[in-house]
């Protein structure tokens, strides 16, 4: 079943639960953590492969693409033999402890959050990053009291968005049904995944980077408001570091 993906589309059934991408999502893109990120994983990609830093973005782009993988680990452990063993070792140079410290949180995403909750919406996280790295960036933001379950690629056996496994199993564990549920993420790729499971789906697209894209697109996380409630959004306070 296809889910919610036009535009127009008057939410129905309402939404129960929201799933929030991490990066990129909570906060703005501009902060540059998500390609600080790249260059680690090209760099590792470099020395495990024993290749330049550009025949390694070169060789991981074209192969991502041709696998349609949602992660850079998909790829390696399907067709790099990839070992469990340097999973940790992966991760903690992908995320070092302080690759959140230049990062300041937007002081209107706690109240904006906190709004959402008093209005009986359930959240939780879903991000293709690994648990140390999204408490870390949670605790800086100042709401990680505020998403009691966080979806990441522990979690999910390392399956990452948008595997339609996951997503289903995700559901599954929360006990939501796929069109109650609201998956906000800044990849077209992640929303379409979600979205063609039965999944309804909000493409945050801060910079108007894609205004072609078909489905529902947002350029800030208040905006949810009149997706949600089209018959009369509540005020939710302005977040202004977007």
């Amino acid at each position: 079943m296809q889910g919610s993906f036009l535009l127009g589309y008057t939410m129905h059934p309402p939404i129960e639960y929201i799933l929030f991408d991490l990066d990129n999502t909570l906060y703005s893109a501009r902060w540059g953590l998500e390609q600080e990120v790249s260059r680690r994983v090209n760099d590792y990609i470099a020395a495990y492969l024993n290749m330049s830093r550009e025949e390694a973005w070169a060789f991981r782009k074209e192969r991502i693409t041709a696998g349609k993988y949602g992660t850079t680990l998909e790829w390696l452990r399907a067709e790099m033999g990839f070992p469990d063993s340097e999973l940790a070792g992966y991760f903690a140079c992908l995320h070092p402890e302080d690759e959140a410290d230049n990062l300041v949180p937007d002081p209107g995403l706690r109240p904006f959050l906190l709004s959402l909750a008093s209005l009986g919406i359930s959240m939780g996280i879903l991000t293709n990053s690994v648990l140390e790295h999204a408490q870390r960036i949670l605790n800086k933001l100042g709401v990680a009291d505020i998403f009691p379950i966080i979806f990441d690629m522990w979690k999910n056996d390392l399956k990452g968005k948008p595997d339609a496994g996951m997503y289903r199993q995700v559901l599954k564990e929360l006990g939501v049904e796929a069109p109650s549920c609201l998956l906000v993420d800044d990849v077209p790729f992640y929303i379409e995944g979600f979205c063609a499971i039965g999944g309804t789906g909000v493409y945050l697209d801060e910079d108007d980077n894609h205004p072609e894209f078909p489905g529902l697109r947002i350029r800030k996380l208040e905006e949810l408001c009149s997706l949600c409630w089209p018959d009369g959004a509540p005020l939710l306070p302005p977040m202004d570091n977007r």
